[in-house]
């Protein structure tokens, strides 16, 4: 009975497929609303002042981070939870690409949000003239600030658990 319920266990992760096609398809939307950005950013260039063309800059940056952020989602949680991809196979992958275990995930996650909480602020700062309010900036400065403190923490952390891995793999002399 134990043995059944582990390869349930085990096969179950298969589940996951699903979750990480429809990352796909969201990662497809991404590139439809980038590809709207840019058309807009191309075909109105000349009208628009130097703010607008900053804020629409910053609309297409965003969208780029959330995209490669979907895509290290996607690839690191299939090699780490489904199934391993062979970098050696008829296509050549990027090596960085299948090496992503839930530690560098974790830093890459972290990262990235931390960097598109900020590109949402910049946008908020530059538009703060016509659309945003002071508490809404003041929100998105506190988000920012958690992203980054979350980020330290984390780095304090695994600099701690390296230096005790260290410590207790080095033999007594």
């Amino acid at each position: 009975m134990e043995r059944l319920i582990e390869r349930i266990i085990v096969v179950s992760r298969w589940a996951l497929v699903p979750f990480y096609l429809g990352l796909i398809l969201a990662l497809f939307t991404l590139l439809a609303a980038f590809l709207r950005e840019l058309y807009a950013a191309v075909t109105n260039a000349m009208a628009y002042s130097e703010h607008q063309a900053i804020v629409k800059a910053l609309s297409m940056v965003d969208l780029t981070l959330m995209a490669g952020l979907v895509v290290i989602v996607i690839f690191s949680g299939y090699e780490n939870i489904v199934s391993r991809i062979d970098p050696a196979g008829p296509r050549r992958w990027p090596a960085w690409l299948t090496t992503v275990d839930f530690a560098g995930l974790k830093k890459k996650l972290f990262a990235s949000m931390a960097a598109i909480s900020g590109v949402t602020m910049l946008k908020a700062l530059m538009e703060l003239e016509e659309s945003v309010s002071e508490r809404q900036l003041y929100w998105l400065v506190v988000i920012n600030l958690v992203f980054l403190l979350g980020y330290l923490l984390m780095a304090v952390a695994d600099w701690f658990a390296a230096r005790t891995r260290e410590t207790t793999e080095t033999p007594d002399a």
